[in-house]
């Protein structure tokens, strides 16, 4: 059955307008939020899933009430989402890379390294065309700046941006005026 709604999903859902589009958007995204809660291995009440987003078959997915994936978003099939989570457009999550440690062997025949399961806290906002690398994960209450090369896991409630991402301020500390 999973089969049947990946290739609704990726045969036609993925390419109508996006959730946000006048008139139709909103139907749209019901449409890929409906077919999604019969993909993915979990699936709270959803607030978007935009057009183009990647997210391979799906299988171990998780995601919480009032979450959503932006447009053309690219995310593990096995990644957990949080509740109340942003998450903008271009959006890259990468669980694994090339093996590397040999020299003696290109690394194209070394094959992939372990997968690493990426874990999105509650509360959290992802600004558009940020890269999340294998092994690094987003705390809850986070704020991640648009652009930002998220290397590895930050405390709950900062603010991170840049390449490589770094701690801005934290959320519950008051700025000093």
């Amino acid at each position: 059955m999973r089969t049947l709604f990946l290739a609704l999903y990726y045969g036609l859902l993925t390419h109508l307008p996006s959730s946000y589009a006048p008139v139709v958007g909103p139907v749209c995204n019901r449409l890929r939020i409906w077919c999604c809660r019969h993909i993915f291995a979990r699936c709270g009440r959803v607030t978007t899933i935009d057009r183009k987003a990647y997210f391979g078959n799906g299988s171990a997915l998780e995601i919480g009430d009032f979450s959503g994936l932006g447009a053309r978003c690219d995310i593990p099939r096995d990644i957990r989402i949080g509740s109340h989570v942003m998450m903008a457009k271009d959006v890259l999550i990468i669980n694994q890379n090339h093996e590397t440690s040999s020299t003696t062997v290109p690394m194209d025949m070394q094959g992939a390294g372990p997968r690493q399961v990426c874990t999105i806290g509650d509360d959290v906002w992802i600004g558009a065309r940020v890269t999340i690398v294998p092994g690094a994960c987003v705390s809850s209450g986070t704020i991640v700046a648009a652009g930002a090369v998220v290397t590895r896991t930050h405390p709950p409630y900062s603010i991170i941006g840049g390449n490589p991402a770094r701690v801005i301020r934290n959320r519950k500390e008051q700025p000093s005026t």
